[in-house]
């Protein structure tokens, strides 16, 4: 089942980069698509589809979490921004090939 969400992060674009560039090119297994806007505030907000809630937590374990530890040197905050789940009714789109639901 599509798993969808949306989370602020206090962080800026310059430390966004910076863990992009610790994921490297290889796509994130599972991950169907990940938006990252910058909110009014200026801190920026992730909008994430993936193909279940399992792989997205996969992800997380194995490749963003170190990412994001190495980006902050080591020193990444205790606690992580909230995560807003999205109640997915309907998705279609590329990556998804037959519409999800």
């Amino acid at each position: 089942m599509v798993y969808a969400y949306v989370q602020d992060v206090p962080i800026g674009e310059e430390l966004y980069r910076k863990i992009i560039d610790e994921l490297g090119p290889e796509p994130l297994a599972g991950s169907l698509m990940h938006l990252c806007v910058r909110r009014s505030d200026g801190g920026l907000r992730y909008i994430d589809v993936w193909e279940s809630e399992e792989a997205c937590e996969r992800a997380f374990d194995e490749r963003i979490h170190p990412a994001v530890d190495t980006a902050f040197g080591g020193q990444r905050p205790g606690s992580e921004p909230v995560v807003e789940r999205l109640e997915v009714l309907h998705a279609t789109g590329s990556l998804l090939g037959e519409a999800a639901v």
